[in-house]
């Protein structure tokens, strides 16, 4: 299992106890091993995603902590949606330095001295973000060079050992062992 060289750190940490869109930044979270966010609404073994969950309510839940990497909200600053915030679009935790949407299914993501995730794929972005602006949810998406569309708002991941993150926390990155599995929607 190789590492990743990086230089990726924490920008920011968010939890809402509630199904809310938009989360409060905090000055730190605490992944629980096999859970979450402590107090997270999106916190448990199995699917709290309000939509999943009334498909399947004990399907485990492959979305106990979503990531957006810092540079999205510069790119999107740059289309026209200005002041967009860490935490806004739902995330628990703001990146900076690190590809998330460039690492494979499986990647552990060191956060800090002792928390680790495991990616699981892709967040779906949905209608909820054009509540916070106009046509974010759209911008959020793309087309490749096939026409396939790419999904850009952010991945899910599973806790597989606990810790608390804050900002500033480094982020290591560790790949799994190959062949590597590209991120799909979860």
């Amino acid at each position: 299992m190789a590492e990743q060289p990086t230089g990726g750190v924490v920008v920011a940490v968010s939890a809402s106890a509630g199904h809310t869109m938009t989360k409060p930044n905090a000055r730190s979270i605490r992944l629980l091993e096999g859970l979450g966010v402590e107090g997270d609404a999106h916190s448990g073994e199995t699917v709290k995603h309000r939509s999943h969950a009334r498909r399947d309510p004990m399907k485990p839940n492959l979305r106990q902590v979503h990531l957006i990497h810092s540079e999205l909200h510069d790119e999107l600053a740059g289309k026209g949606f200005s002041g967009l915030r860490p935490g806004e679009m739902g995330e628990n935790v703001t990146t900076a330095g690190v590809d998330l949407l460039a690492l494979p299914v499986g990647t552990k993501l060191h956060l800090g001295d002792e928390a680790i995730v495991e990616v699981t794929g892709l967040r779906n972005p949905c209608a909820q973000l054009d509540g916070i602006q106009p046509g974010l949810m759209k911008a959020t998406l793309d087309r490749d060079a096939a026409g396939d569309v790419v999904m850009r708002s952010g991945i899910m991941s599973i806790v597989i050992a606990g810790g608390e993150v804050r900002p500033g926390d480094r982020i290591g990155v560790e790949l799994p062992r190959e062949p590597h599995r590209p991120l799909k929607k979860v």
